[in-house]
């Protein structure tokens, strides 16, 4: 991308934040995303319907065809055309061009925009896309969070209208850097990075997402379908569309995710970049007890970032160790930590020549009992392919350092690699990042697969084996942060040390403060 077309991007990236933190007033960012995302989704679909007509009647001769312009009568002709193709329609007086014209005198603002989002959602009822379509605008609601009075909420959406229709995307057939897909991307960077934990969860951060879709391209030129089991808002689905081109995603984006505000937003993010509605399947349900995609696995490329150690059912539900995706490893994961379900669920569903590349909770790679039992059956049957210990303070919502486990089954020796990536960040504001450079250090040891001094250890089966099946990083590898070795019995003395002197110290604090309050009153 040139130098220009970038200061362009980040011109515009600017301006929507602006927008957004200025016309949002007292409302919660976290609550006002879903009038920022969802306006922005509505001008998209607008161009995106309206773009595609008037392309078609140009083909034709009509060379100054403007779906705009027509009567409603006049594009219902053409709907189920435009509904097969394009999987959801919109009739030219409620495009978003034509509402912003007169949003400014309409005192039913609030109920028409309402009114046609779910017109947009029932048009596709009885079609193909319908299940892509059902229920995208649900988080859009308007409620007293935009104001207390109608007038005062029309008044935003007035502001929220023009502000939007205002963003300079360009001409639409000019637009090569998918400035909708990339303006919706920073803006979910943006609300998960300052909502913290809450927002945090369900997104990984951009550069975490190229990674993990490198480490599974490698040199490949195209795959055939790329699956997420926990694909929060799609953003790891999607870097497989802006490294590869979304063509050579042969057969598709599929994800499940069990948050009905992220399923949403996934849906969203999908058609914002361009992903048309027969090229993805965004499911929602738990991933561990309803799986919905059976009959798409398996997959030659999955990336996920699952949630870290959360409860699940597991051997509370008797059915589960008969389940095929659990039973080859004779345990289930344990209840309240389901990190290495999600890891079976990918590894069962993965192809003989696919990579899967997972982010996980460090003690997963160390604990004992049916996590160890677990890690017994991926290595004894030579599916872990690496270990990846990431630098600090790279997710929303928690500093901890993730490791990327990297699973394959087509693997063409038995070692398995680890790479310390501890030092490969650089800070950004209040986190950690991962430059290019970063990643590519990271690509080339893994292409490399050999020691290097202080950087990566290739260890062999039987290592591995003796070391009770540990494929924490820091067994294999001295870390940076653990260049001293800690000799745990005089840490122990001086503590012995300190506690008693802690105690002195407190007794004689109390005492001064005694004589004090004695002064005081005299």
């Amino acid at each position: 991308m040139n130098n220009k077309k970038e200061q362009e991007r980040e011109q515009l990236h600017k301006t929507i934040w602006k927008i957004a933190n200025e016309l949002r007033g007292s409302v919660d960012g976290w609550d006002f995303k879903q009038y920022v995302l969802g306006l922005l989704f509505y001008r998209f679909i607008s161009e995106y319907i309206e773009n595609y007509v008037n392309n078609n009647q140009r083909k034709f001769g009509i060379k100054d065809f403007q779906y705009r312009n027509i009567s409603d009568e006049e594009a219902l002709l053409g709907k189920s055309q435009i509904l097969e193709e394009k999987g959801l329609f919109i009739l030219p007086s409620e495009l978003f061009c034509n509402i912003r014209k007169g949003a400014d005198k309409n005192e039913n603002l609030n109920v028409v925009i309402s009114n046609i989002f779910n017109n947009i959602e029932s048009s596709a009822r009885g079609t193909a896309s319908e299940e892509d379509v059902k229920g995208l605008f649900d988080d859009f609601t308007i409620d007293n969070k935009l104001g207390n009075t109608v007038d005062e909420r029309n008044e935003k959406l007035v502001k929220l209208l023009n502000a939007i229709g205002d963003l300079n995307f360009g001409e639409y057939e000019e637009n090569k850097i998918d400035l909708f897909g990339d303006a919706y991307e920073f803006l979910m960077t943006m609300y998960a990075s300052s909502a913290g934990k809450s927002g945090g969860e369900f997104f990984t951060p951009q550069e975490v997402g190229e990674l993990l879709a490198r480490i599974v391209i490698m040199d490949k030129i195209s795959v055939n379908k790329v699956y997420d089991p926990c694909c929060g808002s799609g953003g790891l689905l999607l870097k497989f569309a802006k490294i590869l081109g979304k063509e050579n995603v042969r057969e598709g984006f599929y994800g499940q995710e069990i948050n009905l505000t992220t399923y949403n937003l996934a849906r969203i993010n999908m058609f914002l970049h361009n992903i048309n509605y027969n090229n993805f399947s965004i499911e929602r349900e738990d991933t561990l007890i309803h799986p919905k995609h059976f009959d798409d696995e398996p997959f030659d490329a999955i990336v996920s970032n699952p949630p870290y150690s959360i409860k699940w059912t597991g051997k509370s539900n008797p059915l589960l160790i008969n389940d095929e995706r659990f039973a080859p490893a004779g345990v289930l994961a344990p209840q309240s930590k389901a990190d290495l379900a999600f890891t079976m669920h990918m590894l069962s569903w993965l192809s003989p020549k696919g990579t899967a590349a997972i982010v996980e909770f460090p003690g997963v790679l160390y604990r004992g009992g049916a996590e160890q039992k677990i890690r017994q059956y991926m290595i004894d049957n030579n599916f872990v392919d690496a270990i990846i210990q990431l630098p600090p303070d790279l997710f929303f919502g928690t500093s901890i350092a993730t490791c990327i486990l990297v699973l394959k089954k087509n693997k063409s020796d038995n070692n398995i690699l680890f790479v310390d990536a501890t030092e490969e960040c650089v800070r950004n504001t209040n986190k950690n990042k991962l430059s290019n450079e970063n990643i590519n250090n990271i690509i080339n040891l893994l292409k490399d697969r050999k020691s290097q001094d202080n950087k990566s250890y290739l260890a062999t089966y039987e290592e591995v084996k003796d070391n009770d099946y540990n494929i924490s990083v820091n067994s294999y590898l001295k870390t940076n942060t653990e260049e001293n070795n800690i000799d745990i019995e005089e840490v122990n003395k001086k503590l012995s040390e300190i506690v008693p002197r802690q105690h002195k110290i407190r007794e004689e604090l109390e005492e001064i403060i005694k004589e004090l309050e004695a002064d005081y009153h005299e």
